[in-house]
């Protein structure tokens, strides 16, 4: 069975990115583009990981994070943030985050990054 990963980015063309690279890898991808859609989706899919952007409508990441903390459910699902904005990096993972990953992310990281966390 495939391991399931949502994809929380506003940007379209990041999200398709996204989607090419982990299908080509085996995995099932889900998407939403806001901090709200994010929640919904995640307890409509279950996702064995997420990867999710900082900066977002309706929400920014550390909202994200703090609501999928609140939810038994998804409090254990471990996120990776990828940003291209670096002083992100430190309130990510105060807030949680597994990782922390600079946009443009390099695809090989990426797959390290998530093969580490999506067991």
């Amino acid at each position: 069975m495939s391991k399931k990963i949502l994809v929380v980015d506003d940007d379209s063309v990041m999200r398709l990115g996204y989607q090419m690279l982990l299908k080509t890898e085996g995995y099932e991808t889900f998407f939403a583009g806001d901090a709200m859609s994010a929640m919904s989706e995640a307890r409509k899919c279950q996702p064995d990981l997420i990867i999710l952007d900082m900066g977002l409508p309706a929400g920014d990441g550390v909202v994200v994070m703090q609501r999928l903390k609140a939810n038994i459910h998804l409090a254990l699902v471990p996120v990776i943030v990828v940003s291209a904005n670096a002083t992100n990096k430190d309130r990510a993972l105060v807030a949680g985050a597994k990782a922390f990953l600079p946009k443009p992310w390099k695809d090989e990281e990426l797959l390290a990054t998530i093969r580490q966390y999506c067991i």
